[in-house]
């Protein structure tokens, strides 16, 4: 078991350090920081710019290895250099970090769970109303862009606060009231509200996903042989189903799990940005537009390293599954 999470985790780090060091060179490549000077009044003599731009490792007229080896050194002290302005990229990222994984960690809890279960559910409830009515909503929700389906329930919770509750129950803009002063559980509560439906938003396409999943998992092994086995030893077919036939199921779908990581990361852009969450996607998209080489370098690294950790995650779920995982 130790050996195999080794030969993972080396093979993990190869590749961080493979993706990160590709986006680092196209970024470099394809974003121009010059042009930030281009427009300014007065405009700055080219000395002045060339001299600022290589403070900051964003000079193209130094060589592209030369600006990598620099940055790289950097990233292996902790230091992910500074932004087009000349703050430090680490300042900014540490608040980010928190914001987006908040969002993106509860949105896989939730969607990753209710889609097992309902695809479970549905499979062992083959082609009755259930299993007909979560299919056909599975496909509507995955066929909605994650933009689309934000601004839905945007309207959605505005029509619930009116016409339901006659108050502010979904709160639709940004992390948490700006002003509010109602003490620690008043500020948990509105934080909540806040969190309500960006996590929605991030679990609805999760769920449609893993329901899906599931549900074709479930029905390759509801009629195989162990299971009947189960129930012939005395075992009630709930039993046999859940000790056995759900936890071969979900042998496929944890591995799948790493996959649906990164996706929820380019699916939480959309969503920062719908909702005015700041947090790394807003971040990237801000950055490509002022070409912020350095912090669309850290932002990569630091997804990078979030899809390593979900795939360690992955790893030892199907190792708890899996006995001939841990005995090898």
């Amino acid at each position: 078991m130790a050996g195999f999470l080794a030969r993972r985790l080396l093979n993990y780090v190869v590749l961080v350090a493979v993706a990160s060091s590709l986006a680092y060179l196209l970024a470099a490549s394809a974003l121009d920081p010059r042009s930030n000077y281009a427009e300014r009044t007065p405009k700055p003599p080219p000395a002045v710019v060339d001299a600022q731009l290589t403070a900051l490792n964003l000079n193209d007229k130094t060589p592209l290895i030369q600006r990598y080896a620099t940055w790289a050194t950097g990233v292996l002290h902790g230091d992910f250099g500074k932004t087009v302005t000349g703050s430090p990229v680490n300042e900014d990222l540490k608040r980010r970090m928190g914001v987006t994984f908040r969002l993106v960690i509860l949105g896989l809890v939730f969607g990753s769970l209710l889609g097992v279960l309902l695809g479970a559910f549905a499979a062992v409830r083959q082609y009755g109303l259930f299993d007909r009515l979560s299919t056909g909503l599975s496909f509507v929700v995955l066929a909605v862009p994650v933009v689309v389906l934000a601004n839905m329930l945007i309207l959605l919770g505005t029509w619930a606060n009116d016409q339901l509750f006659g108050t502010q129950v979904f709160l639709v803009s940004g992390e948490y009231s700006v002003g509010l002063d109602t003490g620690f559980w008043g500020g948990l509560l509105d934080r909540l509200q806040h969190l309500i439906l960006p996590t929605v938003s991030l679990s609805l396409g999760l769920i449609a996903v893993f329901s899906r999943y599931q549900r074709n998992m479930m029905l390759d092994v509801v009629g195989a042989d162990f299971v009947r086995t189960a129930m012939a030893k005395g075992l009630s077919r709930r039993s046999a189903l859940t000790r056995h036939a759900l936890r071969t199921a979900l042998i496929p779908v944890v591995t799948y799990f790493a996959f649906t990581f990164g996706t929820l990361l380019t699916g939480a852009t959309f969503t920062e940005k719908i909702f005015g969450w700041h947090g790394l996607g807003e971040q990237i998209i801000n950055s490509i537009f002022t070409n912020d080489v350095n912090t669309v370098a850290a932002i990569s690294l630091i997804a990078a390293i979030a899809v390593l950790f979900a795939s360690l995650a992955s790893d030892l779920l199907h190792a708890a599954l899996d006995p001939r995982v841990r005995a090898g």
